[in-house]
């Protein structure tokens, strides 16, 4: 260590000839000792199953800016979803150890923070902030200093914690120009996973369709009584989740999946329902649909794609799953062919409904029709057993009396 012999010396911060901080001196009635800062790497947390590395994509917090418990320190893209690394203690980021743009594997130092740093003057911890609200609306104390000189020192954590996507471009008029931009480590990952998907399993599409009349009815005559106790909104989704439980049960081939040369089936039934957000197609989880009412899954819905469009979806949100619901109606889609999330070896595709002359009986009524697809993994599913299921969810969905009756 250096000593240095003062009495006068103030605390200061020593610096070395390109600016970087060397430590700091502090004051002593006899004599002053040269400190090092107390810098602590800020490493890449576990990421969850399968995870091992992300992609930098922004720095929510830069070098001299002081961070509190819990602060946003910058945003990791997964092959899953955006992940906001937080600080796990207070003090001051002196140094980036990687830039936009740079993978980083679980682990990995990404910044050095010094936590004997002092936090500047009006920059509190928000949790404390929002503690001394109440006592200060309830005793008016002396005028405090104004924070906004701080401001600059200790900025409010990001809410970017959902990187924008590289928009495809608009061109213009009689331009022939190319843009080439990078593609995203989940729009990566979900092109890997689809040619997977079609390269390893036997996948077979049979199709039917779904007299939506009675559920619409249902739907409009009890949404706003089901809004009003529930606080939700009785969607379509609630009974397709509700007959595929259902359908699931009866045939738990369709909920089992092929590890190796077992077969694993499953007693529960956890449903990923496909959510489009601004980076890609992800799948939360419905956990144990088979024991949920019909508030519960809409709440549940509900819940999961706001936090996906919003950026704020865990990992843990996503997996597992034993079955799929891709819902490609909401963009008006007529009929399609879903692709099976694996290892899960089935899906279904919900599609737009529309008025379309239907035989009922010996004549011929216009009904709102839903066009229904499952796609299989013929290595484990036999056709009779998917054609089977599909009857059963359009039972179920048809005639939702039957759900109850356990029919």
């Amino acid at each position: 260590a250096v000593r240095f012999h003062t009495r006068a010396l103030s605390t200061s911060l020593i610096r070395g000839g390109n600016g970087v901080p060397l430590g700091r001196i502090s004051r002593s009635p006899f004599l002053g000792a040269l400190r090092h800062f107390a810098t602590e790497p800020i490493k890449v947390p576990d990421l969850g199953d399968s995870i091992t590395e992300g992609t930098v994509v922004e720095w929510v917090k830069g070098p001299n800016d002081y961070v509190n418990v819990d602060d946003v320190i910058c945003v990791l893209e997964t092959d899953k979803v955006s992940v906001d690394i937080r600080s796990e203690k207070a003090g001051l980021l002196t140094s980036h150890l990687a830039e936009e743009g740079d993978t980083v594997e679980v682990g990995a130092e990404i910044a050095q923070l010094d936590t004997d740093a002092k936090a500047p003057e009006g920059a509190a911890a928000p949790p404390a902030e929002e503690k001394a609200a109440p006592a200060a609306e309830a005793a008016p104390a002396a005028p405090a200093a104004p924070a906004a000189p701080a401001a600059p020192a200790a900025p409010a954590p990001k809410q970017a914690s959902k990187p924008e996507p590289a928009a495809a471009p608009k061109p213009a008029p009689g331009s022939r120009e190319e843009t080439r931009v990078p593609m995203s480590r989940m729009r990566l990952r979900i092109a890997e996973r689809l040619k997977d998907a079609q390269n390893t399993a036997a996948m077979l599409t049979t199709f039917n369709e779904i007299d939506m009349s009675n559920i619409m009815k249902i739907r409009s005559q009890y949404k706003d009584a089901f809004l009003e106790k529930h606080g939700a909104k009785l969607g379509f989704m609630s009974c397709f989740v509700a007959a595929s439980s259902n359908a699931l049960k009866a045939h738990p081939q369709v909920n089992a999946a092929i590890d190796g040369k077992d077969i694993v089936y499953r007693d529960y039934c956890d449903i990923s329902v496909a959510v489009a957000t601004p980076t890609g197609l992800v799948t939360p989880v419905l956990r144990n649909t088979e024991t949920m009412s019909f508030d519960e899954i809409e709440k549940e819905i509900a819940a999961l794609g706001k936090k996906a469009r919003d950026g704020k979806i865990a990992i843990e949100d996503m997996l597992g799953g034993t079955f799929t619901i891709s819902n490609g109606g909401v963009y008006g889609s007529l009929m399609g062919t879903p692709i099976i999330n694996p290892p899960q070896t089935a899906i279904l595709g919900m599609h737009g409904i529309f008025k379309r002359p239907v035989a009922i009986g010996d004549s011929v009524e216009i009904r709102p029709m839903m066009y229904v697809a499952l796609t299989y993994d013929h290595r484990l599913i036999d056709g009779s057993d998917a054609v089977l299921f599909l009857r059963k969810i359009k039972q179920g969905v048809e005639d939702p009396v039957t759900m109850l009756l356990g029919l």
